[in-house]
């Protein structure tokens, strides 16, 4: 036979395989029906490829057009949890049937994990479970997994001008997948990340079985909080420590090119920035930008800063420890806590607090993101070539977030995120298109790659570590997905929980022995543990 011939036929065969071989999902559904709640029928929650509104459910979710393409996987079925019931019938019906079970609160997973497989599985969609109840009398609230970060804050607000809660930038980050990885945001070096504010939490176990922190036990309490709670169970709700902020906070954005200086500024940033007032956040940005030169491209930085208090004492504290900024007066804008939420997800200032309340919708652009951590200063010399690549590239920006403060106070191990003490900022790198098809796809996803080694010389090694939220398969991956390699695991793992990975193990061997709840980065057992 031609090998041609047999390629094709391979295909078919593996193709016929895998359609025999797909769980019946009629049986399915009628499972879900036997173990839901009588008064709470669950098939007006189901929806599968025939039902009309499957797409649009599917899609809305889907925060990076990277995966919703017509190569993409679908899932056999979306369960769109209205109560908990829902939650445990899905949990023990996907086991029972063999089915793969992603979990999707927010959709904002960079590598789509939480919606997207190469084996046969449901999407179990969080978004409904999304209640929000915040005791102001006790600085605490709790929070559904589908709840996102906006309404998180516009909440609070509500009840409080003098409390937040440390989360990230975006207002559609689900708070079961954001406040899992760790939840990073522009208050940690005040606070720390959103898990050291976390103070219990209720999951559904391998069993179908509701735990909170007090049932599920100090060991599983710790792994859920940074070690990816899809991993160990569903998150149901999670118990947050409110923190107290100023009635109003200064935030300010400021930008400088390559040819006003910028390299010099960015350097004397890397050797102030974790060391300023714990108060004060300063994130640089930099991106590609037109040149004042006709034809040419150049690299603008963006400094964009918050601080807990006002404006003339940030002043003080800048003109005394970063003069280099040149921050004024009339760059400084005082707002409430929860504008400046809104600041922080790039809305102008004065923007009303409403769009704290706006649901997500199905992505608008391509992109693939990667992590690193630095631990010693860049020079200049690095910079410029750094910037060059930019430039090169163009498609790209990153963003460079201090550290110091309460993150270099907490223990590496106090959490499974690991990346504490010793850093000065973390690297979140975007490469971001418009273009559709496969073939552009694969070119951006090579730059992205490129570039990332490129940058090997100036981040960490033995391990080169990176963070849970910012979602990467190229730092190791279990694939095909229901195959959870240790080896492998390993391989990720020391990268993304350094020395809390083994600790993770022996916790995931403990619960879910039989390793059910699984994906492509999911922590896995091993019999000696």
């Amino acid at each position: 036979m031609k090998p041609s011939f047999l390629i094709a036929f391979s295909i078919f065969l593996l193709t016929v395989s895998y359609v025999t071989s797909q769980p019946s999902i009629d049986s399915f559904i009628q499972c879900l029906q036997n173990h839901s709640d009588s008064s709470k029928p669950i098939s007006a929650s189901v929806y599968t490829i025939n039902n009309s509104s499957f797409s649009q459910i599917l899609l809305t979710r889907i925060n990076n057009r990277r995966h919703s393409t017509p190569n993409t996987p679908k899932p056999l079925a979306i369960i769109v949890a209205t109560n908990e019931s829902n939650v445990q019938a899905t949990v023990i019906c996907a086991k029972s049937h063999g089915i793969q079970l992603r979990i999707r609160s927010g959709g904002h997973d960079y590598e789509g994990m939480s919606y997207v497989s190469d084996v046969p599985f449901v999407i179990l969609d969080m978004f409904n479970l999304n209640s929000i109840n915040i005791d102001v009398a006790n600085e605490t609230a709790w929070v559904d997994a589908g709840a996102t970060t906006g309404q998180i804050y516009y909440r609070i607000a509500e009840k409080s001008t003098v409390h937040g809660f440390p989360a990230g930038a975006g207002l559609n980050l689900g708070a079961g997948g954001h406040f899992s990885g760790g939840g990073y945001g522009y208050m940690m070096r005040k606070y720390g990340l959103s898990v050291d504010n976390i103070i219990d939490a209720r999951i559904v176990d391998v069993n179908g079985k509701i735990l909170d922190r007090k049932s599920m036990g100090e060991d599983v309490f710790w792994a859920i909080r940074g070690g990816g709670g899809a991993s160990f169970g569903v998150i149901l709700s999670w118990k947050i420590n409110l923190v107290k902020v100023p009635e109003k906070v200064t935030v300010f954005r400021i930008n400088k090119t390559v040819e006003q200086g910028a390299t010099d500024v960015v350097y004397q940033w890397q050797l102030v920035a974790p060391k300023l007032h714990e108060d004060l956040f300063i994130r640089v940005m930099p991106t590609v930008q037109n040149s004042t030169q006709q034809g040419k491209k150049t690299v603008q930085v963006d400094f964009i800063g918050h601080f807990l208090g006002l404006s003339d004492r940030l002043l003080s504290l800048l003109n005394e420890s970063f003069p280099e900024l040149g921050l004024q007066k009339s760059d400084c804008h005082e707002v409430s806590w929860a504008e400046s939420t809104v600041f922080w997800a790039d809305y102008p200032v004065g923007t009303s607090i409403e769009v704290l309340l706006n649901k997500p919708t199905h992505g608008s652009s391509f992109y693939k993101g990667k992590s690193d951590y630095v631990k010693e200063p860049i020079s200049k010399e690095a910079m410029e070539s750094i910037w060059d690549l930019m430039i090169k590239y163009e498609n790209v920006w990153m963003q460079w977030n201090p550290y110091g403060g309460r993150m270099s106070e907490i223990s590496s191990s106090a959490t499974p995120f690991p990346h504490r003490d010793g850093n000065l900022f973390l690297i979140q790198y975007f490469t971001l298109w418009q273009e559709e098809g496969d073939m552009f796809i694969n070119h951006y996803m090579n730059v992205s790659r490129t570039w990332y080694e490129a940058m090997a010389p100036y981040v960490s090694k033995t391990p080169r570590e990176a963070f849970l939220n910012y979602r990467d398969l190229d730092i190791g991956a279990n694939i095909p997905s229901n195959e959870t390699d240790f080896t492998e695991g390993i391989n990720y793992g020391s990268k993304l929980f350094k020395d809390n990975f083994k600790r993770l193990v022996r916790v995931k061997t403990m619960v879910d022995p039989e390793n059910f709840f699984r994906y492509e980065q999911s922590i896995p057992t091993h019999p000696s543990y």
